[in-house]
């Protein structure tokens, strides 16, 4: 029936393979049929930082993530005629993602990159000393990110032929999770240990707040009453090209138009691209020009996306090109804002063209498409990002009325968020030309 049944399990944490004495301890796991929703604190607004697989893969290295923890406090450039840091502008969850384990097979249960007792087993050339690494995380003021659940989405703990066995890797994992300090987590979704309620409910007892990041983690998405995570990917991977990005941001359209991104539990259609030209995608990442990248940021701002960097932060070549984009305050707010809607599509051309996903997968899109997300429950303020797919500069006319819940009663107030000013006043409608693969992002107050 609609019971919960409940199974109380101790199942000891085993010490973990970096050569440091564990404190002998264990994890009271409830197993609930579902966990309605997390309650960890975490998420509140969509959550702000770093990754490395999309400009690194699977080459990544302890000395690396600490330069790139490095980077992101480092206070070089300005904002409001003040030097800024990253971290500065929300930007302070720094992840190290797949890649950090030693990938093969276990003996006696044949698990991968985990002893017998579950314990996932470190790469300790890659990464001699976690402890290490999150704690300079932590004396920087950052929050420290980790990855779960496969090793390069080929070797998987746990094993079908004896299910009793997924237990320990999950236990071994989280275990390992809080000894070695981690303050988030990336579940991806190529592995055995396929039940995120499991992983939330080890987390939740833990002991220690941990922001979850479901990425397609048994396929599992959010409903009204159900959402054991912080975010959920709606997507496959992102690329740094143009077709690819547009394909991902669409996939969120379903979930924001159902209010299934909300506070504590968004819509994510993967990490930023900006800045990450010749990426670990290969010949699938050929980089994104300045007016793409300004489509790619303001759109994941105005639906409300996780923004999830993922570029070299310590290359002052890229950094200076995209600090504009990526350190805009006020395109920032819109992203943090919440009044009742996290954002998505309500007008669009009815001509259509081509785009390439990947170099490969073609689809139709709109030549033109317009986003809002209100700003105020009181309905006056709403940020609307005017795009332009086509291969030509357009005229673009946003008509006040047309933009759902907003009420332009006499004159509305346009501000221009890229150029940080305002525009002016207009009655009816407000018309803008956009260049080819670029997008006007404003707000409208009345």
């Amino acid at each position: 029936g609609n019971g919960l049944h409940s199974i109380i399990l101790k199942l000891p944490i085993p010490p973990h393979r970096e050569g440091r004495k564990m404190n002998s301890a264990s994890v009271m796991l409830t197993m609930l049929a579902r966990v309605l929703a997390i309650d960890n604190g975490k998420g509140i607004t969509p959550p702000m930082g770093w990754r490395s697989w999309n400009l690194y893969g699977p080459n990544v290295t302890q000395p690396l993530i600490m330069r790139i923890m490095d980077g992101m406090t480092a206070r070089k450039r300005l904002v409001d005629g003040k030097l800024t840091s990253l971290c500065d502008l929300g930007y302070c969850d720094i992840g190290l993602d797949d890649n950090w384990q030693i990938c093969g097979h276990s003996p006696k249960y044949n698990y991968t990159f985990h002893d017998d007792d579950g314990f996932p087993i470190v790469n300790t050339e890659r990464f001699p000393d976690m402890v290490s690494m999150t704690n300079h995380a932590h004396s920087l003021g950052l929050t420290a990110g980790w990855y779960l659940n496969n090793c390069i989405c080929k070797d998987h703990c746990g094993n079908n032929a004896r299910p009793e066995t997924d237990e320990k890797c999950y236990v071994g994992d989280v275990g390992a999770l809080v000894e070695f300090g981690f303050d988030s987590v990336k579940i991806d979704g190529c592995s055995h240990q396929s039940d995120i309620d499991v992983w939330a409910r080890l987390l939740s007892v833990s002991g220690k707040n941990v922001l979850i990041e479901n990425c397609n983690n048994g396929n599992a998405r959010p409903n009204d009453t159900w959402c054991p995570f912080n975010t959920y990917r709606t997507s496959g991977d992102i690329h740094a090209n143009y077709g690819k990005m547009i394909q991902n941001l669409g996939s969120t359209f379903h979930y924001t138009a159902l209010n299934l991104s909300r506070p504590g539990c968004w819509a994510f259609p993967d990490m930023l691209e900006v800045g990450c030209k010749d990426g670990n995608g290969g010949k699938q990442d050929p980089g994104l020009s300045a007016g793409e990248n300004r489509v790619h940021f303001g759109a994941w701002c105005v639906v409300s996306s996780p923004l999830t960097l993922s570029h070299d932060v310590n290359n002052d070549t890229v950094m200076d090109k995209i600090w504009p984009i990526i350190a805009n305050p006020e395109a920032i707010q819109v992203n943090q804002a919440y009044a009742g809607y996290a954002g998505g599509p309500f007008k669009n051309s009815t001509d259509f063209l081509t785009l390439i996903a990947d170099g490969k997968d073609e689809y139709q899109y709109p030549t033109w498409s317009y986003l809002y997300k209100p700003l105020a429950w009181d309905g006056k303020r709403v940020a609307v990002l005017m795009i332009n797919s086509s291969n030509s500069t357009k005229s673009l006319c946003l008509d006040f009325k047309e933009i759902p819940g907003f009420d332009c009663e006499k004159a509305c107030t346009v501000r221009d968020i890229w150029a940080r000013k305002d525009i002016g006043l207009f009655n009816v409608n407000f018309t803008v030309d956009v260049s080819s693969h670029d997008a006007a992002f404003i707000v409208v107050s009345s």
